[in-house]
C-alpha cells in the first residue's frame, strides 16, 4: 500500500511578542539611563592594567590638571549639606535655589568667593576652559582641606559611612601638584586612597 504523503506547510513565527519585549526593554535602558555630564577640567590619565571599579556612593574625586584642582561628591543630598558648613565656616549665605542648583554640579574648581557666579551659571557655561581657576590649596588659603572635611562630616552624617577617596590626575602634571593634594589628605589622617587611571592591554 502506497504510503500517504502529509502535505507540507511553510512554517510561520509570529514576532510580534518579540517585538514588544525589545521595544519595552529599550524604553526602560534609556528611560533608567544616566547622562555623562562633560567634565570641567578633561584630565588624560596614566595607562594601568588594574581594572577596579569605584564605588557608586559615598566617594569624593580630586581631579588635578593644567595646575588647578577640582573637587566633586556623589550624592545631592551630601553637596547641600557639604555646602552648609563652607557656608557657615565663611560666613556666606546661600538661597534655597543656589543650594539645589549646586547639587546637581558634580564637580567644581573654584575659591569660595567665586562660587556664587559659578552656581548662576547654566552647565554649558560652566564648563567653559579656563573659566574655573582651580580650588586653593596653598598653605596660606588651604580651602580645600576645608571642603574635604565638610565632605567628610556630611557624608558621616547623612549615610553614617566613612568618605573615601579617588585622585584623578592628568599623565602630564608634574609630580609636587599631585603630592599637595596626597598631603592634604594625609594631614586629616586619610592614607588610604584610589588613583583613577585609564585602561591598558597587558603585556604577554
Amino acid at each position: 500500500m502506497p504510503k500517504v504523503k502529509v502535505p507540507r506547510k511553510s512554517t510561520a513565527i509570529d514576532m510580534t511578542a518579540m517585538c514588544d519585549v525589545a521595544f519595552l526593554l529599550l524604553t526602560f535602558f534609556i528611560l533608567t539611563a544616566t547622562a555623562r555630564q562633560p567634565e570641567p577640567l578633561p584630565v588624560d590619565t596614566p595607562a594601568s592594567t588594574v581594572k577596579i571599579k569605584l564605588p557608586e556612593t559615598d566617594i569624593a574625586t580630586l581631579t588635578v590638571g593644567q595646575g588647578k584642582i577640582f573637587f566633586g561628591v556623589k550624592g545631592q543630598q551630601i553637596r547641600i549639606n557639604m555646602l552648609d558648613r563652607i557656608a557657615q565656616k565663611y560666613n556666606l549665605q546661600f538661597t534655597e535655589d543656589e543650594k539645589r542648583r549646586f547639587s546637581v554640579i558634580e564637580s567644581f574648581g573654584v575659591p569660595v568667593g567665586n562660587l556664587k557666579q559659578l552656581i548662576a551659571l547654566s552647565g554649558d557655561e560652566r564648563n567653559q576652559p579656563g573659566l574655573q581657576i582651580g580650588i586653593p590649596a596653598d598653605s596660606t588659603d588651604n580651602q580645600l582641606n576645608e571642603w574635604i572635611l565638610a565632605a567628610r562630616y556630611a557624608t558621616k552624617e547623612l549615610n553614617n559611612a566613612d568618605l573615601r577617596f579617588s585622585i584623578k590626575g592628568d599623565s602630564r602634571e608634574e609630580y609636587p601638584e599631585i603630592k599637595k593634594v596626597i598631603d592634604i589628605l594625609q594631614k586629616q589622617n586619610i592614607n588610604k586612597f584610589s588613583l583613577i587611571t585609564s585602561l591598558r592591554q597587558a603585556e604577554q
